[in-house]
């Protein structure tokens, strides 16, 4: 059991939770994540760990309420237990300093990228940080990836905040300006398609952190199966970091599809029952 000793909402349907996981803690590195289960019959689902602190035992997840876990997940409390809180999983983001770093942050996916650009500062290169967001309400850890990045550029979908446009057009920017060694994407599957045809045509070694299903996280399961390089790869022990320019992001985005239908009439039943259940 893995207490929640915080609880904050980021913005509409976007929580982040202080979890007391200390074997975690203590190995967590950036790009890694854990499998969490919210209660015994409850399936398990992959929520990457944004931060740790070994001293207090705790690790800090942030998650967007999507299906009936992170509804079910949404609804604990300071106070609350998780049932299991398995990790640190998958192979820890590739740090080394490799000069000029531009990382770029989609939707819920830039509090992935907050620890990639926060250990890639660290480790002394000059980070220059590209976050997106549908609207200003959805952006979340701006001010914390300023505090390690060199510049930091912000575009909304819609203009409700700072420019507006997709992430690729300040991205097309900074290479033609910027010495970029490396770019590190992580967001939804069409942001990361973009960055990547973007930075394949200027020969820029791009990572991307990918988000299929996952059912064990320890590749007994084969559910998170990926194509890449023509080659079938598991992300839970092979990831979820590959290399873009050689990722099939068409059958990742069918594989991502597969089970929408059934995710949303689980949801459903999940709503109807805690609706009926809450009656007078």
């Amino acid at each position: 059991m893995a207490l929640i000793t915080q609880k904050q909402v980021l913005g509409p349907q976007i929580y982040q939770l202080e979890v007391h996981a200390p074997l975690v803690a203590q190995r967590q590195k950036a790009g890694q994540f854990v499998m969490v289960r919210v209660h015994r019959k409850g399936e398990r689902i992959p929520l990457t760990i944004v931060g740790s602190d070994p001293g207090t035992g705790t690790v800090t997840l942030v998650f967007q309420v999507v299906g009936k876990t992170t509804r079910m997940l949404s609804e604990l409390g300071e106070g609350d237990e998780i049932m299991d809180v398995a990790g640190p999983l998958g192979r820890p983001t590739e740090i080394e300093r490799f000069g000029t770093v531009a990382v770029v942050g989609g939707g819920v996916g830039i509090a992935v990228a907050y620890p990639v650009a926060r250990a890639m500062n660290r480790a002394g290169n000059s980070v220059i940080s590209i976050l997106g967001a549908r609207t200003r309400d959805l952006l979340i850890f701006e001010q914390e990836i300023s505090s390690v990045s060199k510049r930091v550029y912000v575009t909304t979908d819609d203009g409700s905040y700072q420019r507006k446009g997709f992430v690729t057009e300040p991205l097309k920017e900074v290479i033609e300006s910027s010495p970029v060694k490396r770019v590190v994407a992580v967001g939804p599957i069409q942001m990361m398609d973009a960055v990547s045809r973007l930075t394949k045509a200027y020969g820029i070694a791009t990572v991307v952190s990918l988000n299929p299903i996952m059912v064990d996280g320890t590749g007994m399961c084969g559910s998170c199966r990926v194509t890449v390089g023509n080659q079938a790869k598991f992300a839970c022990v092979e990831g979820p970091e590959f290399d873009a320019h050689q990722v099939d992001f068409r059958d990742l985005a069918m594989r991502l599809s597969a089970y929408v239908g059934l995710e949303r009439e689980s949801l459903r039943h999940y709503l109807k029952s805690e609706h009926a259940a809450t009656a007078p």
